[in-house]
């Protein structure tokens, strides 16, 4: 028998749980979605490579919530209320700033994708999109697309 105990700082949102199965408890663990998780098993290794919903994650005996939150974790700034289904705790990457960049690099690559571009955009009624991508259609791949269509 597997035992999940998860602890929040609201304390509404407290819940035990108990499962037959890691894959069982596994997935009760990752519904919840809890702050804290304390995982003692022969198997932690296998929690930690599986589990992908908590705030913070306490593997082993001798690791507990307490070292976690005021001395060896980041920080006690952790997600709650299922939060952590989609996010993590707060940490200092939170603090800088990111920047993605695209750049197409030949004729080919534009034109085929500015036709899947055409076309999804068309799809989603989105025209001054499409006429964006069909503008490098026309422009590199040499193709009569007329305004408002999808590129084929």
């Amino acid at each position: 028998m597997l035992a999940c105990s998860s602890s929040s700082s609201d304390s509404d949102n407290n819940s035990i749980a108990s499962q037959e199965k890691n894959d069982e408890m596994l997935d009760v663990a990752n519904e919840i979605a809890s702050e804290h998780v304390q995982v003692m098993t022969d198997r932690d290794d296998w929690f930690l490579e599986n589990m992908h919903s908590y705030g913070a994650l306490f593997l082993g005996p001798r690791t507990n919530v307490s070292n976690g939150d005021k001395v060896i974790g980041t920080n006690h700034t952790l997600p709650t209320k299922k939060a952590g289904r989609y996010t993590g705790g707060l940490w200092v990457g939170k603090y800088l700033k990111t920047h993605s960049y695209q750049k197409i690099t030949t004729d080919e690559a534009a034109v085929k994708i500015g036709r899947y571009c055409s076309r999804l955009c068309m799809l989603e009624s989105f025209v001054g999109h499409a006429e964006q991508a069909n503008i490098r259609v026309r422009r590199y791949g040499g193709e009569d697309v007329p305004y408002g269509k999808a590129a084929q």
